[in-house]
């Protein structure tokens, strides 16, 4: 199921994008297919703190990274019109790398100064767009435990550079659903929650704002995990 909606999803993004407004194609497919799966396995979703958002600012969302069910709870149910920022390897999946070319997902990709100048300026472009958002998961990759690794420093410099709210997202659900060492199993029946923090203005510009946000996002989200996944883990992917 979950691979054919994906696949019908891809192409209409794809199709939806190249005739039409990309950027309502690009997130509103994706926020329906994200629904209709957790609906489908009737998993309930909980979001709390939708009201610290304004509407038509732009942000920097940054979440912790428990599992791929991440990806439907903040498509679906997020409620803001964003591009993901993800690694350049997710462009080579069938029909999903595709639809992410041509919906502007933003590649990470740092092999080398001009690829990494080239993410930096696709986000650039993406956030100088009015209410347009990124979303970044600074783990860089998946918990292997349900506990946070280390947040890197690449979302924050963009906010620090932009002068731009970074807003924390704690997820939690995900991995009980399903473990990074159970993928392409049958996800386990269990509720998923969203916290969306207050965001985190810049209070000034430079390395001291960088690092003072990342401190302050990262133990905003290790505070909304649930007791059992708080707590620092080493993860040997990143």
């Amino acid at each position: 199921m979950l691979v054919i909606m994906t696949i019908v999803t891809a192409i209409e993004v794809g199709i939806g994008t190249t005739v039409g407004n990309g950027h309502f194609w690009g997130y509103y497919p994706g926020r329906w297919w994200a629904k209709i799966i957790l609906k489908t396995l009737l998993i309930p979703v909980t979001v709390e703190g939708s009201e610290h958002l304004e509407k038509g600012r732009s942000y920097v969302f940054v979440a912790n990274h428990q599992g791929i069910f991440d990806i439907f709870l903040i498509y679906g149910y997020l409620g803001r019109n964003f591009k993901w920022m993800m690694k350049h390897q997710l462009g080579n999946i069938p029909f999903v790398g595709f639809a992410c070319r041509k919906s502007h997902q933003i590649f990470v990709d740092k092999r080398g100064p001009k690829k990494i100048k080239a993410t930096i300026d696709a986000a650039r472009k993406i956030l100088s767009e009015k209410g347009m958002s990124v979303v970044v998961f600074p783990e860089g990759s998946r918990s292997f435990t349900g506990h946070m690794g280390q947040f890197k420093r690449g979302p924050f410099w963009l906010a620090d550079e932009l002068q731009l709210p970074v807003v924390p997202l704690t997820i939690n659900g995900s991995f009980d659903i399903m473990p990074r060492q159970r993928d392409w199993h049958f996800a386990n029946w269990h509720p998923l929650r969203l916290t969306i923090h207050k965001p985190i203005y810049p209070t000034g510009q430079g390395p001291e704002n960088l690092q003072a946000t990342l401190q302050q996002a990262y133990e905003t989200v290790m505070s909304g995990l649930e007791e059992k996944y708080k707590g620092f883990m080493e993860n040997p992917d990143q």
